[in-house]
């Protein structure tokens, strides 16, 4: 901010608040960065942002309090989120120069000690809860995708999560298409497409498995797989992130599959689970130490059936993937 000669910046995202502050609003909450940073948080959160943020805290009331903070410390050039929504900006609106700026989401990208070992443990409770959950039983025993998300859901929860990191998906047959598939009240078929992770002290865990049955499925399966581990291969401080997107999706394409890779190669996470930078074509940041990244190339035949597999990989000399759950399930 200092560097760009910006006097203030105002946060309204959650998490960009939680990591600054260690206060993870419930409510509405504003924070003002400035010499001596404030967070105006609503009544009905004085006393958890009181007990657990490092930044001092008063009770928001109105806007025109941002307005007389910004007056009285002379701040005019003033730094928003991206994601600031559009009636608190008309709200703050002034006499102020109001830019959009990515500081928070950039300093966001590299890891702490403390944050990848926070990371680590979710991951480690999401695989525990997998492996305890035996996808294939539940398969035998014509489980639905609903119970077998519900409980593993409940086994993260049991083995220390606070909560899943995203809605946990169980797509099976035809629904694996989908890469977002909703779950259905639907006895589980082949192959089955997984993608589930839980938060530890607020930071996620992203994991995805597919299991296979038919010849075709291992077909497609083994050339997810490859253009995954070449693209985890080629990872290392240095390289531009859409470089590592080339390589897997090039892989792919050489199977002949490139129309059926549509999504990105995957993206980083922390406190949410999708932050920069995007592992994809268009994302030119050049990975360095301690970033966390998803690799999870997948391929999706329309009506027919989809395979991805996912895992996380930290930044260090090279790439390092982070647990150690078999592939084949």
């Amino acid at each position: 901010m200092e560097n760009e000669d910006f006097d203030g910046m105002i946060l309204t995202q959650v998490n960009n608040i939680k990591y600054l502050s260690n206060y993870s609003p419930t409510s509405f909450a504003v924070c003002i960065i400035k010499e001596d940073p404030l967070i105006l948080t609503s009544p009905m959160d004085k006393e958890l942002a009181n007990k657990t943020s490092s930044i001092k805290v008063e009770e928001f009331k109105s806007f025109s309090e941002i307005e007389k903070i910004f007056k009285k410390g002379g701040l005019k050039k003033i730094a928003i989120e991206s994601s600031l929504a559009t009636g608190i900006y008309k709200k703050i609106q002034g006499s102020w120069d109001l830019e959009i700026k990515d500081f928070l989401e950039t300093e966001r990208m590299i890891k702490s000690s403390d944050e990848i070992n926070n990371m680590n443990k979710a991951l480690a409770i999401s695989h525990k809860s997998f492996k305890k959950l035996n996808i294939r039983e539940k398969w035998e025993k014509s489980a639905t995708e609903w119970e077998v998300a519900y409980e593993l859901g409940y086994l993260m929860r049991e083995n220390g999560a606070s909560e899943e990191s995203f809605e946990t998906i169980v797509a099976t047959g035809a629904n694996s298409s989908l890469p977002h598939a909703k779950c259905e009240n639907k006895k589980l078929e082949t192959p089955i497409l997984m993608d589930w992770g839980c938060k530890f002290k607020g930071y996620c865990s992203d994991t995805s498995r597919t299991i296979v049955h038919s010849e075709k499925q291992e077909e497609i399966f083994d050339i997810v797989l490859e253009a995954q581990t070449k693209a985890i291969d080629s990872i290392k401080p240095g390289i531009k992130v859409c470089e590592i997107d080339k390589i897997a999706r090039s892989i792919i394409t050489e199977y002949g599959y490139g129309d059926n890779f549509i999504h990105s190669t995957g993206h980083s996470l922390g406190l949410d689970i999708h932050e920069k930078p995007n592992v994809s074509k268009k994302d030119e940041t050049i990975l360095e130490k301690n970033m966390v990244i998803t690799i999870e190339p997948g391929i999706y035949l329309e009506d027919t059936f989809g395979v991805r597999i996912e895992d996380m990989v930290k930044i260090g000399h090279k790439g390092e993937i982070m647990g150690n759950l078999p592939y084949k399930i």
